[in-house]
């Protein structure tokens, strides 16, 4: 979304913190110098007598567009209170955005991460950053599957540091201690080290971050042995081997795709897998047996591998075009009915992606090579394993055409 703005229109962003600012010399005259101000409430208490008689104040509130509205008509000059950094996660990345022909002018403060840091002598440096802030857990999920040691954390109201520590502590991330901060720079300031077990029991004031440190090593396994994991009740078999789903994931290279389906879920041994050796990608585990939702949500948690999203039914019915389209699908399980279910993964699967088959008997290997030409889809790799005692198995991998159609 961009908006246009008057020729000249001046936007100054002004960083403060939690407490009543001690404006410069500059600052107060740009104050004094218009009539429009924008900031949140807090802002909006901390700034008041600082307004010159007659002015006019917007609520920063979501959504923004009224706030871009009354700036676009205004046909004047701007000056937009934000907290510390407005360039730090903050409203000045999105009004340079959204008026790219504006002058922006910057006047920042401390982030709240920096004014943490500085209370625990903290090297923020080196603690990668992580907002949570409007966001769902994508980035800390990637961020703690990748075993990041430091973190710096901005939460909002719905991601606060009770469901953060929370989600952690449901996925075996209990490694980690917190070093937490509220209302800081003002009256109000609290600091705290804690651990995650403490954070969940705690009430905490809005608006608040808190950094992440490692207190060990530890980091989830990867190449999971199939003996370690729940199986299905009365079939213990009844899962991918680790050679064999290691090697099927190698081939479909997970390293440059985004988003994987994994149709037949079963267990969840192929998903979970799929995210801790590859947590960029968006996984989306389909499977219809009942059984296997508690399997697969216990399984998941055991072996640490937020973000999976799992949707249960029959895979044909399951509404998908809210989904994100895959550009890797690895076919676990398809009821009997393997043509129906390659035509409809065919309709979501982008141009030049991976189908995956691990074929148990040379009838079904015949059926997905014949669907495969049929669709014009190219098998990049047919290779058969064995593994112990088991009868061998076909890895089938198969690339989607440029501009593909029924």
């Amino acid at each position: 979304m961009i908006f246009s703005c008057f020729l000249g229109m001046k936007i100054t962003i002004i960083g403060i913190s939690d407490s009543v600012p001690e404006f410069t010399a500059k600052e107060q005259g740009l104050i004094q110098s218009v009539q429009c101000f924008a900031g949140g409430s807090r802002h909006k208490q901390l700034v008041a007598d600082f307004l010159p008689a007659g002015s006019c104040w917007h609520d920063i509130v979501v959504p923004l567009t009224k706030l871009y509205q009354a700036m676009e008509d205004s046909r004047g000059d701007w000056v937009v209170f934000a907290s510390g950094d407005p360039l730090f996660y903050g409203i000045g990345i999105t009004l340079k955005r959204v008026f790219p022909t504006a002058e922006i002018d910057i006047l920042p403060d401390f982030n709240s991460l920096q004014l943490l840091a500085h209370q625990f002598q903290l090297p923020y440096g080196e603690f990668q950053t992580v907002s949570l802030t409007g966001r769902s857990f994508d980035a800390l999920d990637k961020a703690l599957i990748q075993g990041r040691a430091r973190m710096g954390i901005l939460t909002d109201r719905k991601n606060t540091p009770v469901s953060i520590a929370q989600h952690m502590l449901d996925y075996g991330y209990a490694n980690y201690c917190m070093y937490f901060g509220e209302c800081l720079g003002g009256e109000n300031q609290r600091v705290l080290k804690l651990s995650l077990e403490e954070a969940v029991k705690m009430t905490f004031r809005h608006p608040n971050c808190f950094f992440l440190e490692k207190t060990d090593d530890v980091m989830p396994v990867k190449g999971i042995p199939e003996n370690v994991f729940e199986p299905l009740v009365g079939r213990p078999k009844m899962i991918t081997k680790m050679p064999i789903r290691m090697a099927t994931l190698a081939f479909m290279e997970l390293n440059a795709k985004k988003v994987f389906w994994d149709v037949g879920a079963c267990t969840g041994s192929v998903s979970i897998d799929a995210r801790l050796n590859h947590p960029h990608l968006k996984v989306i585990a389909f499977e219809i047996r009942e059984e296997s939702q508690g399997i697969i949500h216990r399984n998941v948690r055991k072996f640490k591998a937020p973000g999976i999203e799992v949707l249960m039914g029959d895979y044909l019915q399951v509404q998908k075009n809210e989904l994100k389209k895959p550009d890797a699908v690895f076919l676990g399980g398809y009821g009997g009915r393997m043509e129906a279910v390659l035509d409809d993964i065919h309709l979501y699967l982008r141009e030049n992606g991976i189908v995956a088959f691990n074929s148990v008997s040379e009838g079904s290997q015949k059926r997905f090579v014949a669907w495969c030409h049929q669709r014009a889809y190219q098998l990049t790799q047919t290779v058969q394993m064995s593994v112990d005692q088991f009868n061998p198995i076909t890895i089938l991998i198969a690339q989607k055409p440029d501009g593909s159609e029924f």
